[in-house]
């Protein structure tokens, strides 16, 4: 095993008097090959050019001797320091950090960034990032090859956003692009590269005081799933409050997710999706009803890309989603949606027929169906009266083992 490791981030900037000693007496040095490249890395030290870092930390536990690992950026803030750290190389490391790439850029974009979020993108997590990205006004992608500003593009069709591209944050080469998103397929870019993505509509400004990076959690008002007043009607039979509850439960969006949201009538299942962090594509046939949800995503300071058009062949060009509120539409709805295989789809049915026939086409499709009946009584609490009665039937699909 190495005697001592030591993790050095490069941001550019000349080396520290603690960081020139280290790599002094290095025996071992990883890096890339312009870390390699630096005048302070000793001629004599074996040099390992840093591809994947689980086989340089396998190299570094079998050296004997003083091994020094150079990262760009921050090399604690998604960077290499969690896998050198894992059980199985046992290695004790020392840390010696630098600005983060994703504080360079937002510095370079002369912009605050304690209200962003910051994602990685690999060609495994892209669309999650890009989920990420429509869902947000504010983003840092950490970009990597097959993943960067041009592919971040390609699957933002539909949302406009802007790009600022910085490429070889702290080398000579260092180069600041702003582009809107629809353009970044145009062009090749340099690795590496972190794009901040901005635009879209204004949400909740966060507090002079903030107090949690991110999207302020108390920004808005408490509860996942708001009572009807919140939104403006008519209300369909799908949109009872209790059935909202439900669906929102039984669906579960989340940051990374794509939801496509069916019939989206009031919007009041949008934007609350939008309030759990998700990417929301709101889907109506009724333009009033695309100007409600408008609105009430504005009001709640959220991100949602609306589409009017009649499903289900509005649904053909639409990104893939991950789970799925169908609102209305019927059989052939359910079936399309079906095709498209998201991990979870929740529908309604008034009669006990309709949600046999809905549950069999579901199954059909190798999804593992589950059907509860609803029935919430609504009280005036001043005289303890009736004041609506609601009775839908509830399907939820799972794709089973995802």
């Amino acid at each position: 095993m190495a005697d001592r490791v030591t993790v050095i981030g490069w941001d550019g900037s000349p080396l520290t008097t603690a960081a020139r000693a280290a790599l002094g007496a290095a025996t071992l040095v990883a890096g890339a090959a312009h870390h390699l490249a630096l005048p302070e890395v000793p001629p004599a030290a074996e040099r390992v050019r840093l591809g994947s870092v689980a086989l340089a930390a396998r190299r570094i536990a079998a050296h004997r001797g003083t091994a020094v690992v150079l990262a760009d950026g921050d090399p604690g803030f998604f960077g290499v320091v969690r896998t050198l750290r894992a059980p199985e190389f046992g290695l004790e490391v020392e840390v010696v950090p630098a600005v983060s790439s994703a504080a360079t850029a937002f510095a370079r974009a002369g912009m605050p960034w304690d209200d962003a979020q910051v994602v990685v993108a690999h060609p495994r997590t892209l669309r999650r990032a890009v989920n990420v990205c429509r869902a947000h006004p504010k983003v840092a992608v950490l970009t990597s090859p097959g993943a960067g500003p041009a592919e971040l593009g390609l699957l933002m069709e539909g949302v406009h956003r802007t790009f600022v591209i910085c490429e070889e944050l702290g080398t000579d080469r260092e180069r600041v692009t702003v582009v809107t998103s629809d353009r970044a397929a145009d062009h090749t870019w340099r690795d590496p590269n972190v794009v901040v993505v901005a635009g879209g509509t204004p949400g909740q400004a966060p507090a002079a005081d903030g107090w949690i990076t991110g999207r302020d959690p108390a920004a808005g008002p408490r509860g996942w799933s708001l009572p009807a007043e919140a939104y403006e009607g008519p209300f369909g039979e799908g949109e009872t409050e209790l059935l909202r509850t439900a669906q929102l439960a039984r669906l579960g969006p989340r940051p990374g997710d794509l939801v496509w949201d069916i019939g989206c009538g009031s919007g009041a299942f949008a934007t609350e999706s939008a309030r759990a962090g998700a990417a929301v594509i709101a889907v109506d046939r009724d333009v009033h009803a695309c100007a409600r949800t408008d609105a009430a995503a504005r009001r709640f300071g959220v991100q949602l890309q609306i589409v009017r058009g009649t499903a289900p062949h509005v649904l053909e060009d639409l990104p893939e989603p991950d789970v799925v509120r169908i609102g209305g539409g019927g059989a052939r709805v359910v079936s399309a949606v079906a095709d498209r295989r998201p991990q979870r789809i929740v529908a309604h049915a008034a009669t006990r027929d309709d949600a046999e026939r809905v549950g069999r086409d579901l199954t059909e499709h190798g999804y593992r169906v589950a059907c509860a009946l609803l029935q919430s009584v609504g009280l005036d609490t001043r005289a303890w009266t009736e004041t609506e009665r609601s009775v839908v039937f509830l399907l939820s699909a799972e794709i089973p083992g995802r």
